[in-house]
């Protein structure tokens, strides 16, 4: 990567990209049944199948660990998770995602999906969908 300033077409591109997809992504949220917050602790946990300090959740999320207790006070209160006590630490517990968190988080996602998949369906012809195929990989090359 230089150090050099991205030509202004690039730079509208980028804008044009991030209005589009944040567009996209709050159109998605609307449905959701999960808070955001709490979607992407079960993502964190789901994920890589793994447990976390409510400590080690909130640097993740870049949040305090205030906000981040009380995120995981709700969830344990919803049975998205339970907290354990630490192995070698007494003083810590471990967030797990359970079998409710984990489905409840599956669910949202094939809700998302499928009105993705709509929307794909009903709004874009078969070359359309052949250049968001594309596009796709594209943008996994940028991420």
């Amino acid at each position: 990567m230089t150090s050099e300033a991205p030509h202004p077409d690039t730079l509208e591109l980028a804008a044009d990209l991030r209005a589009a997809l944040g567009s996209l992504v709050r159109s998605l949220r609307d449905s959701d049944e999960l808070p955001q917050n709490q979607a992407a602790v079960l993502g964190l946990l789901v994920r890589d199948e793994r447990s976390c300090t409510v400590a080690e959740l909130a640097a993740l999320q870049r949040v305090r660990h205030q906000s981040m207790a009380r995120t995981v006070a709700l969830m344990t209160e919803a049975g998205l998770v339970v907290q354990q006590p630490h192995p070698t630490d007494g003083r810590k517990l471990l967030v797990t995602a359970t079998g409710a968190g984990r489905a409840a988080l599956l669910d949202q996602r094939a809700r998302r999906e499928h009105r993705i998949a709509t929307a794909i369906e009903s709004r874009l012809d078969p070359a359309e969908r052949e250049r968001l195929r594309a596009a796709v990989d594209l943008l996994r090359r940028l991420g």
